[in-house]
């Protein structure tokens, strides 16, 4: 497996976090979620807490430049040798030119994959998982799609550009997505 640093891209709900854990089961890799520690950070009664809470109920994504934070501080935390996976640092177009101009640097080799899911999909695994999980996001899915189509697309265009994104059909079972990823990992 020659990359050792894994991006996951896609809507919301389509699966980016069930396929980071079971990469990170099949490689023992660490994951870097960006949701988990922004909900982490959004129940902090502080001010940034605060703002955090407001915009992830509303849907909406935080600032590039803080979610850049988090992901150059996840980032320089992992040796050169060590694998890391990212979920959720790579969804506007600034974020995805720093995460290339980072791991070019680092000389760190590394693979975004575009899990792909219909929009009727994502609405239904989003009603699903709002009753199991409660996650107060998924109650704004007509504007978490907006902010895809209107951030997420372009960020995913760079990826493509720079030849590191590697698109994955997403409505199929989460073994056979995780299948699809191995496959394409191994692939020289």
């Amino acid at each position: 497996m020659e990359a050792n640093t894994i991006f996951f891209i896609g809507k919301p709900g389509c699966g980016k976090g069930t396929q980071a854990k079971l990469l990170s089961g099949k490689t023992g890799w660490p994951i870097f979620a960006s949701g988990a520690l922004f909900r982490e950070i959004a129940k902090a009664d502080t001010p940034v807490g605060r703002k955090i809470k407001t915009e992830n109920e509303a849907g909406m994504l935080a600032p590039y430049w803080f979610a850049m934070h988090l992901y150059l501080d996840s980032l320089l935390s992992i040796s050169h040798e060590s694998g890391a996976i990212f979920d959720g640092f790579n969804r506007k177009v600034p974020e995805a030119e720093l995460v290339i101009n980072s791991l070019r640097w680092l000389d760190r080799p590394f693979k975004v994959f575009n899990i792909v899911v219909s929009d009727e999909e994502i609405r239904r695994r989003l009603a699903g998982r709002k009753v199991v999980e409660g996650r107060a996001d998924d109650m704004a899915v007509d504007e978490r799609l907006k902010e895809y189509y209107e951030y997420t697309e372009p960020a995913i265009q760079i990826f493509r550009e720079a030849g590191v994104l590697v698109e994955i059909q997403g409505e199929q079972s989460p073994e056979r997505i995780s299948e699809d990823i191995h496959a394409a990992l191994d692939k020289k």
